[in-house]
């Protein structure tokens, strides 16, 4: 079984050397690195020139003409992948020694899954890992007490967990993800996530597998938070979507807001993608029916606050379906 890295790079010079090494130091190697560059001015294809000359048979460097931004440049570099399974790198993270092999071992294993991804440390600038809570953990913890997460409901009606940082998949399963739906605020990672999970091929490992870095040039972010039992547990409400009882009025009103985001992103889906148009329809009726059902629960148990909420949100346009 070999394998391929989908490496997409923009004025990355600061951390792609870190992250490359990481790769290249894997306790089983790699067989081939496409990159494909988005049109960096600062040193970064000098980097890359500098590990293409010393693994010439490795790298493969594609530098676009036009500027793709982050979702069709992952989907260049995956189109141009070559091997069984393709692994999804940015360019500033750090991978740990023993993460290709583990992945290629439970892919060999699970012939029936297509997509995985995991758990992962936070680090700052300077590779110091960050006391904090990661949307990665709290699913971890689910799994701890659920072996079979529903992850298909997780993403699509609470929330994506699935980075591409940590991700890999097949080659095989590639034809049905492609093309990338692109508009605002949702990314490849959560496409191929999304997919696989409805045809029940996709796993998460709690175990860490990467550090994923904070910084103040990161295109996308959002999955770190405060390190403390009071946080934790409101979060692991939040992702506790079959629970509608014992909320605090705080997570009725996120898990309301992110039901009515999700009806939106479905709509989206269904007039700019041509894949899976029946399914995103399906999808917007069990939104109808959650958020219908949450609402009930927040008016019953907090009918005054929510008094006040609706108004403000009928004047704001916020957490409605339309």
């Amino acid at each position: 079984m070999k394998s391929s890295v989908a490496l997409c790079t923009y004025n990355g010079e600061r951390f792609l050397r870190k992250q490359i090494n990481s790769i290249l130091d894997q306790t089983t190697d790699v067989d081939e690195i496409v990159i494909c560059d988005d049109g960096s001015t600062d040193n970064t294809l000098e980097i890359l020139e500098e590990y293409k000359k010393q693994f010439p048979n490795i790298f493969k460097i594609h530098v676009n003409e036009q500027n793709l931004r982050s979702v069709k440049n992952f989907e260049k570099a995956i189109s141009l992948c070559e091997n069984d399974i393709i692994f999804l790198c940015d360019q500033d993270d750090i991978w740990r020694k023993e993460k290709v092999e583990t992945y290629l071992s439970f892919f060999k294993r699970n012939i029936q899954i297509n997509a995985v991804c995991s758990n992962g440390y936070g680090i700052d600038e300077k590779d110091h890992i960050l006391d904090i809570i990661t949307v990665w953990d709290i699913i971890a913890e689910q799994k701890k007490k659920n072996s079979k997460l529903d992850y298909f409901e997780i993403i699509n009606f609470v929330g994506n967990f699935a980075t591409g940082a940590s991700m890999a998949f097949r080659k095989s399963f590639v034809s049905q993800c492609l093309p990338f739906p692109e508009f605002e605020d949702f990314h490849h990672d959560e496409w191929i996530a999304l997919v696989a999970a409805y045809k029940n091929s996709f796993e998460f490992f709690p175990q860490k597998f990467f550090y994923y870095r904070q910084h103040e040039n990161q295109q996308v972010g959002g999955v770190f938070f405060k390190n403390s039992p009071q946080k934790k547990k409101q979060l692991l409400k939040y992702f506790s979507i079959d629970d509608h009882t014992n909320k605090s009025f705080n997570n009725y009103k996120h898990i309301l807001k992110r039901l009515s985001l999700s009806y939106k992103k479905n709509k989206i889906l269904i007039e700019t993608s041509d894949l899976y148009k029946s399914l995103f329809e399906e999808n917007l009726k069990k939104i109808e029916h959650l958020f219908n059902l949450y609402t009930s629960r927040i008016k019953e148990v907090y009918p005054i606050k929510y008094f006040f909420l609706n108004i403000l949100d009928t004047i704001k346009n916020k957490r409605k379906l339309n």
